[in-house]
Parts: structure tokens; C-alpha cells; sequence
């Protein structure tokens, strides 16, 4: 056969019968090595347009119409987040006339017992905008150059969730939990550094205020060759969130001494309300242990409120993906109809409220009821129904792990 003749690659000159496939050109042939070589060269040398990013901005009540669908109760919560988030992103935007003007950030602080729904509110936020979202624990975060993470790293686990598309990522909303942490210790210096407490949050001043920061792309000191990407963080809503657990002694101790001689009968009907968080001011977090610069740099604070049994008994069945919702697809898959009476759903409320597990416990409850069938089922005859009764729903809590919580605490 004449060389002119021959079917082979016109890159790396491969015959036909040495390839898997060969695709034919106008004028050449391309195999398929040749293909997934010159994809990862294209891979590797076009860079995506970082510029072409924008973000849909959702009106007040849109935001709030989608929580509903997922987070139920915390109305204030919903409000004053759905608010602050719009204007953050009308801000970035620069959808306002007047550019004499700079409008200020509106950072946001979530105060709420732990299993109330702050991570739940400020994910499905994220969702909905479609922006790139991380969530930091603050209790991991230390000063520079101490045992910890530095809060650079935060904004590394942000880039890498934006595909490390610096401009995404600088539209991005970062969730720091547990902010009540690193509140300082006391008062009264001491000879050891608070390099977890006050350190932090006299490192977090510049993030949550807008500067650009240098960022390790895979985070921590463990690669100190790696080149650094500046992140400018005018443009990140920060939420914070934290239990602030013993701040409602701080917010009755307030109320209660508002009067001068006897009680008013208001702040004596104030201070015997249970929910004392719908009163939290600045000042509390203040007392609490956080600085005034920190404060001043998220001036929205709003809280949530604790869940009694309605609100369990809601969340267990009615939001888009209800933990009950969630059951019956998993055993839907399995081709098994999984139903419960409605005394179950009673009883495991009541467990949850019983141990003080908040609503992350009532999966954990679910979890143990229907341990056994979870196991059993796959490899057993197909059964078309499962109905999950009272009666062994109490047999099967009784068995579980969860039993011991109450014994233990």
C-alpha cells in the first residue's frame, strides 16, 4: 500500500489497526490518544473568563418565600436575613444611582441555641443565589503562627468551593459558626496569650471589614512554596452564627435592672419570658466577650428562636426535605412503600425535646427506630409495605445508643 493511501493519524501517525478509534477530518484523520492528550493541553492552557460571573438578585420576599419552603418557623430570622442579603447584593451590583455614596457591608450575626436551623438558614440562602458558599468553625481558628488554622484559611475553603474563580469567589457568602468561641477569655491579662480567643478575633477585623488578602490555594502552612492568590473581601457577606449559650443571664440581668427602685410590672413580664434572645443588643454580645471593633463590622444582628414541640412536629414532615420525606425515598428506592403512624411522629418529638436534642435529633431517632429494617430489607424477600407502629418504634428507641443520653447527662 502507498504511503498517500494509508489510513492513519495525521498527529502521531498511528495506524489504523493500532487505534481504538480514529476519527475521520476534511483533510486527516485524529486517534482517540491523540484526542485525550490534546484535552488535557486545552485543560491545562485555557483559563476560564473569571469576568463573566454575575449573580440574579432576589427580591426580599422571594428570598423569604424560598426559606419558608425549607426552614420552618424563625420569621424574624428570615426577614431581617432576606433583607441584608438583598442589599448586600444590590450593593455589589452597584445597582444604586448615586456613586458619591459608599454603601457599607451588612455582615450578619445569628444568635440561636444550637439544632435551631442558623446553618439550614444561610445554605439554603446560598442555594437559591447560587454563589459560592463554605462554612468555618471558628473554634479551629488561631493567631498566626500558632497550632490551628490561620482565618486565611476560611477564604480558601471559599476559593476551592468557587472552582478557584477568584471573581465568583469574591461574590461568595461565608458562614463562620461557633462565633461565640473565640469570645476573650476574661478580662484580667494573664501571662499566656488568648491566641484562640481574642487573637482570632482581632485577625478577623480585615476580613469582615473588605481588604485583599493573600490566600494559600490549598490552605494551611503544610506548603509554604505554593504561590499565594489575593482575595478582595469587600464583597463576601460574612454570617456569623453561635449558641451564646449563658447570654440570656447577661440580656435578664439587663432588663431586670432597667428600673430604679421597685420593678416595673414590663420589666417584670420581660424577665420572665423565656425567649430572653428577642432582646439581645450589642451591648450583650459586648459582655459576652466580643470586641467592640468585631461588633461594629456585623451590625445585623437577629436571633432564633428555640423549637417547641410544634415547630419539631412541623420540621419532621413538612419542608421540601423533611427528615420523613427523606426516609420514604431512601426505602422508595428499595421499592418499598415506608409509612408511619402518627403516633410515631408524636413520639419521636417528644424523645427529641425529652434528651434536648433539637431538630439534628430527630434524624438521629428515625435513625434508630429504623436501624434494623434498614439493614434487613435489601437482602430479604421484597416486601411492597413497610408500616412503622408505636409499639416498636418505643422497642427500638429502647434498644438504641440514644436511651444512654439521658442516663449519661
Amino acid at each position: 500500500m502507498k504511503e498517500k493511501d494509508r489510513v492513519h493519524c495525521s498527529f502521531c501517525g498511528r495506524d489504523k489497526k493500532d487505534t481504538n478509534v480514529l476519527i475521520a477530518g476534511i483533510s486527516g484523520h485524529i486517534c482517540d490518544n491523540c484526542i485525550l492528550q490534546a484535552g488535557e493541553i486545552v485543560k491545562e492552557e485555557v483559563k476560564p473568563n473569571e469576568t463573566d460571573y454575575s449573580i440574579t438578585i432576589h427580591k426580599p420576599t422571594e428570598i423569604k418565600k424560598h426559606l419558608d419552603e425549607y426552614v420552618i418557623g424563625q420569621e424574624d430570622a428570615k426577614k431581617v436575613l432576606s433583607v441584608a442579603v438583598y442589599n448586600h447584593y444590590k450593593r455589589v451590583a452597584k445597582t444604586f444611582i448615586s456613586q458619591d455614596i459608599e454603601i457599607e457591608k451588612s455582615n450578619v450575626l445569628l444568635v440561636g441555641e444550637t439544632g435551631t436551623g442558623k446553618t439550614l438558614l444561610v445554605k439554603t440562602i446560598a442555594k437559591l443565589l447560587n454563589v459560592p458558599f463554605c462554612i468555618a468553625d471558628a473554634t479551629v481558628l488561631t493567631e498566626a503562627g500558632y497550632v490551628g488554622e490561620d482565618v486565611e484559611s476560611i477564604l480558601s475553603r471559599l476559593l476551592q468551593a468557587a472552582d478557584f474563580n477568584v471573581n465568583k469567589a469574591e461574590k461568595g457568602i461565608v458562614f463562620i459558626d461557633e462565633i461565640d468561641k473565640i469570645a476573650r477569655k476574661g478580662d484580667n491579662p494573664s501571662i499566656t496569650r488568648d491566641v484562640s480567643g481574642e487573637g482570632v478575633q482581632q485577625a478577623l477585623l480585615k476580613l469582615l471589614e473588605g481588604a485583599n488578602v493573600s490566600v494559600p490555594p490549598q490552605g494551611g502552612r503544610k506548603h509554604p512554596e505554593q504561590k499565594m492568590i489575593s482575595i478582595d473581601t469587600q464583597n463576601i457577606l460574612f454570617i456569623c452564627g453561635g449558641a451564646f449559650a449563658g447570654v440570656e443571664k447577661l440580656i435578664g440581668k439587663r432588663l431586670n435592672t432597667n428600673a430604679i427602685g421597685f420593678k416595673t410590672q414590663e420589666a417584670t413580664d420581660m424577665s420572665k419570658e423565656s425567649n430572653l434572645l428577642q432582646y439581645i443588643t450589642p451591648s450583650d454580645i459586648r459582655t459576652f466577650g466580643l470586641i467592640p471593633e468585631l461588633i461594629g463590622r456585623i451590625p445585623v444582628i437577629t436571633h432564633l428562636n428555640p423549637l417547641d414541640k410544634v415547630a419539631l412536629r412541623r420540621i419532621l414532615t413538612e419542608p421540601k426535605n423533611a427528615i420523613i420525606k427523606q426516609f420514604i425515598t431512601l426505602f422508595e428506592m428499595d421499592n418499598i412503600d415506608l409509612s408511619f403512624d402518627k403516633e410515631v411522629l408524636d413520639f419521636i418529638v417528644e424523645k427529641a425535646i425529652e434528651y434536648k436534642l433539637g431538630a439534628r435529633g430527630l434524624r438521629s431517632i428515625c435513625e434508630a427506630i429504623l436501624l434494623d429494617h434498614m439493614f434487613e430489607i435489601p437482602t430479604k424477600v421484597v416486601i411492597e409495605k413497610l408500616r412503622i407502629r408505636l409499639d416498636y418504634a418505643k422497642k427500638r428507641f429502647e434498644d438504641s445508643k440514644l436511651k444512654q443520653l439521658k442516663v449519661a447527662s
